[in-house]
């Protein structure tokens, strides 16, 4: 069932977050918003999710009409989809400059969808994407998973799309608030452990966003977090170790010191090497 995120008289933000049906694949949600006669559709998914996601989509703008599809990054559920988009629809794909030569290679060849005219390169740095009366921000988040990653703010609602960084592994929807957000760690902790790349690309993305007005975060998969969650989550990715950081040898894992709440006591960075690494911490983990 279609979420409304934000609503005003010329704008809207809706999330779609049941269309995976069953145990297909990994649940995703997927984004549009509306400004005037404006659409963008953010990380539409791959092919099992190219019908929902086209039908929710048209109840609310003719296919033919779409501005913008938003690519966070290049994974199947996110833009695995690319050649019904372009076939079916006039909207171009905007994405980082490191995947335009990859995103076509799920476009079968005898598809004619305007080449480099139906892409924006995104560049490292990121850049504003003209939505009607506003702009759509792309905000760089490299290695948040992916070498080429970006996350979509709309000013309007203040509300920021993170792609993978947030996600939790539940089927639900429900916003978390403050209160829940010591409850909600273990639901993203291995998931963040394993899929983001470094503490490095964490701090960086803190930094950057600390001072953002943000209303809410809204992942690709699982829960948004608002209000004062927000700032919470920022905190707990600042500290959290992930990725190389906890790499002991080839396959092989320690734990993260950082366990569950981001306001437990912090183990001295000194006492990393006296952690007895573990085969893989992550092992079921993920998609």
């Amino acid at each position: 069932m279609p979420v409304d995120l934000y609503k005003s008289s010329n704008h809207r933000c809706i999330a779609f977050n049941d269309l995976v049906r069953g145990e297909d694949g990994v649940q995703a949600n997927q984004f549009l918003i509306l400004n005037g006669e404006h659409s963008a559709l953010i990380d539409p998914g791959g092919a099992l999710l190219y019908t929902p996601v086209s039908l929710a989509v048209g109840r609310y703008v003719p296919l033919k009409s779409l501005s913008w599809i938003l690519a966070s990054h290049q994974d199947p559920d996110v833009i695995g989809s690319a050649d019904r988009w372009l076939m079916y629809t006039g909207a171009t794909i905007a994405c980082s400059k490191l995947w335009g030569r990859f995103v076509p290679h799920s476009v079968p060849h005898y598809v004619d969808t305007g080449g480099k005219d139906r892409y924006l390169l995104i560049p490292d740095e990121g850049c504003d994407i003209p939505m009607g009366s506003s702009v759509i921000k792309a905000l760089p988040a490299h290695f948040l998973h992916s070498v080429g990653n970006f996350q979509f703010y709309d000013p309007l609602s203040k509300i920021l799309f993170t792609g993978d960084l947030g996600a939790s592994m539940v089927d639900e929807f429900s916003p978390v608030d403050a209160a829940d957000f010591d409850q909600h760690i273990p639901t993203m902790l291995g998931f963040h452990r394993r899929y983001m790349a470094s503490n490095r690309a964490c701090v960086v993305w803190a930094d950057m966003v600390k001072d953002l007005d943000i209303e809410m975060i809204v992942p690709q998969h699982g829960r948004p977090m608002r209000g004062k969650a927000v700032a919470r989550f920022i905190d707990w990715i600042r500290q959290l170790e992930c990725g190389t950081d906890l790499m002991t040898g080839p396959g092989r894992f320690r734990e993260g010191l950082r366990l569950v709440a981001d306001n437990a006591p912090k183990i001295p960075r000194a006492q990393v090497g006296s952690v007895a690494p573990k085969a893989n911490p992550f092992e079921g983990v993920g998609h």
